[in-house]
């Protein structure tokens, strides 16, 4: 009688999971969940999701080449600290995009999409008085994927998101700061008014405004978190249960 492999053991599995391996470390990557830093291990990460090792080295590769993952031969692989340069960089295409973006959405919004703005707000707000972080972000990343839609350039939020990633990890240290959801919720405001009242360059203004805060306290995130970013010079943690992890086979 023949055996059959195992879920763990299949090659459809493994392919499938790699998606969804990806999609979640990166995740947690960006929300900081998993901290700069931190030591992931393949063979927990393959236990969790119940396959080989093999997807996981695959996702733990891509994520390496989009700049989340560091690997350290005979250490580990870590989650990469934050780079200055690529938060700038990621700045720099958002601001540029979304301005145009907001331009347009303030030409070509209609009686609907109006009302749909406002209740964003409102989400915005409740997540805002009720300290949830998470649906707070969540709620703003809605309205600037709203904005692109409004103005017929729904794609163009598919390019933001991806070049804004290491930037995301800044704005959810941002929100820890006392007041910065609250400033949030105002800026939001300002633009959706302007937009609604069909105001191109004073939305324009009131985003450059919006996305231009988080790079203002660039320099106060890093000097207090100073360990999240690659400019500490901070070497990587020498824990003995990563130590004994690496030594024992693990090594990541």
């Amino acid at each position: 009688m023949s055996s059959r492999p195992g879920p763990a053991s299949s090659p459809r599995r493994s392919r499938v999971a790699v998606p969804q391996i990806y999609s979640d470390l990166r995740g947690q990557i960006v929300s900081l969940a998993l901290e700069p830093g931190a030591w992931l291990s393949e063979a927990r990460i393959a236990e969790q999701y119940g396959v080989s090792r093999t997807p996981v080295r695959e996702a733990f590769k891509r994520l390496a080449e989009d700049g989340f993952l560091e690997v350290v031969p005979q250490v580990g692989t870590f989650v990469a600290r934050i780079d200055m340069q690529s938060v700038r960089d990621a700045h720099f295409v958002r601001e540029t995009l979304e301005c145009r973006i907001v331009e347009l959405a303030a030409e070509r919004i209609d009686d609907a999409q109006r009302a749909e703005l406002r209740r964003n707000i409102r989400d915005l707000e409740i997540a805002q008085r009720g300290g949830d972080r998470d649906a707070h972000f969540r709620a703003d990343e809605a309205m600037h994927a709203m904005l692109a839609r409004i103005a017929g350039h729904q794609h163009a939020w598919d390019v933001i998101q991806e070049a804004k990633a290491q930037l995301d990890r800044i704005r959810h240290l941002g929100l820890t700061r006392p007041g910065r959801p609250r400033e949030t919720v105002l800026e939001h405001r300002a633009i959706a008014d302007r937009v609604i009242a069909g105001d191109a360059k004073g939305a324009v203004e009131a985003m450059r405004a919006h996305l231009g805060t988080v790079m203002d306290v660039l320099g106060d995130i890093a000097e207090k978190h100073a360990d999240y970013f690659a400019e500490a010079g901070i070497e990587h943690p020498a824990d003995p249960a990563v130590r004994e992890a690496v030594g024992a086979g693990d090594p990541a």
